[in-house]
């Protein structure tokens, strides 16, 4: 039958009356599976790539954040630093990312990494021209602690970005929230271009280091994650292309990676 003008609409189930009681059965027969759950590869997709999209809100969104953590830094106030972290939507373009390794959807990665060079450059451009305008106090508590980095923050960086593709995996956006605060991917960026537009160039390159901390942390959590949940693609022929994107990722997040520490090992002399 010709199908042609035909769409399936998947709706989520909100409640059911009379409400379903769990069984305690099921439970202890399959607690793994319950516990382990995750969203159907299709929400998933669907929901990462509403969160990745480049559009006029995508970028709306950045340079208000951005503004909110330049104003933000440069007067030391943390709860509008915290905001910024908040409302970025920094955090779905990296782990959108890691969802194309897993599944070797290069228009996917492609689309991701435009939203991602977006929501670097215009906040670092916007912080730039506030830095060589405005004057900067750099002894602030918000912006020096953006221009400390230690191995520590690598482990943070990793159990953030694990919790994030988790969040997005189970279907929990309350979660993450909490995880675009835990690995800030905004201020250490918007700190980076404040102190290059004033000249002080030391700080920005630790400002940098961190950011770039976060950005691969984040990354390689979700490759590894989404690896671990078993996302992966739905025909067989895409499976081997999906496993050399994984590994290839992998690869050169772990090397990235390993650069990174090294450069920490540098700063500490």
């Amino acid at each position: 039958a010709n199908t042609e003008n035909f769409r399936i609409v998947i709706v989520a189930v909100q409640a059911t009356i009379p409400r379903i009681e769990e069984s305690a059965e099921i439970e202890k027969a399959t607690p793994h599976k319950i516990k382990f759950a995750r969203i159907s590869r299709e929400e998933l997709y669907h929901n990462i790539l509403e969160a990745s999209r480049l559009s006029w809100l995508f970028t709306t969104m950045v340079a208000l954040s951005s503004i909110v953590a330049v104003i933000g830094l440069a007067r030391n106030n943390t709860a509008a630093v915290i905001g910024a972290m908040v409302i970025a939507p920094l955090l779905g373009p990296n782990v959108a990312l890691s969802l194309a390794s897993a599944l070797g959807d290069f228009d996917l990665a492609r689309n991701a990494r435009k939203a991602n060079l977006v929501g670097i450059l215009l906040p670092l451009c916007l912080a730039a021209i506030f830095g060589m305008i405005a004057p900067l106090n750099i002894e602030g508590s918000e912006i020096l602690s953006r221009t400390q980095i230690g191995y520590l923050d690598i482990i943070l960086a990793l159990a953030a970005g694990i919790a994030g593709t988790l969040s997005f995996t189970m279907g929990l956006s309350g979660a993450i929230i909490g995880v675009m605060v835990a690995v800030a991917l905004l201020p250490p960026l918007v700190t980076c271009g404040m102190l290059l537009g004033c000249g002080q160039w030391n700080l920005a390159a630790n400002a940098a280091l961190l950011f770039g901390t976060n950005l691969i942390c984040v990354n390689l959590a979700g490759v590894f994650t989404f690896l671990v949940r078993g996302v992966r693609p739905l025909w067989w022929w895409d499976k081997e292309k999906a496993h050399k994107a994984t590994r290839h990722a992998i690869v050169i997040w772990l090397i990235c990676l390993a650069v990174l520490a090294l450069l920490i090992f540098a700063t500490k002399w």
